[in-house]
């Protein structure tokens, strides 16, 4: 069953709208359905909202470290609430799949993803779940680091819009622990 969703991002407002932020994008629109309200709480380093479904409560954070440092604000938080990783979702961009492609999987390395490598080191496991939303790779001739700190096309928006959608209809399911079904219809 699932107590602590990450969604990975920068913080600041020049960041705010760019493909690295999809994490933090899509936690603000499962708060704001949710009707949650997001807090700064300097101990955990992030922004913390609580959400009650059904008889789960679910944790959300947005680490305000960084992406390169989210792991400091995750491993704090995990341990306070006594969270295994098998218990935490991380929602992160995924430059190997192309726009609005969205699948969940549990474990395995962080392929690059300098979040995902200072979760890892900080939980001390690679053992939790991630749901990776595509938002494809540069053109050639541009650098990975200006693609994903650029704010995506107009089309790309609407394609993440819709691939939010599509990950949010799977939350009911993913929040009771059904994750196994949730991979298996996601990733098809």
């Amino acid at each position: 069953m699932l107590r602590l969703i990450v969604g990975l991002g920068n913080p600041g407002q020049q960041y705010e709208k760019t493909r690295h932020n999809v994490g933090f994008l899509f936690l603000d629109e499962l708060v704001e359905d949710g009707f949650g309200q997001w807090s700064y709480l300097s101990g955990f380093e992030g922004h913390v909202a609580e959400l009650v479904t059904g008889a789960v409560k679910l944790v959300m954070l947005k680490p305000a470290t960084y992406m390169n440092k989210s792991g400091a604000s995750v491993g704090k938080l995990a341990r306070y609430y006594k969270i295994e990783p098998e218990n935490i979702l991380v929602v992160h961009d995924e430059l190997d799949f192309d726009v609005g492609v969205i699948k969940l999987k549990r474990g395995g390395g962080h392929a690059g993803h300098n979040g995902l490598r200072d979760i890892i080191a900080n939980l001390g496991s690679a053992d939790f779940y991630r749901l990776r939303v595509g938002i494809g790779r540069p053109g050639d001739g541009k650098k990975v680091a200006d693609y994903v700190l650029s704010a995506p096309t107009a089309t790309d928006r609407a394609v993440l819009a819709t691939a939010f959608a599509n990950g949010k209809s799977y939350f009911s399911e993913m929040v009771v622990g059904d994750m196994g079904a949730v991979m298996n219809k996601m990733n098809a």
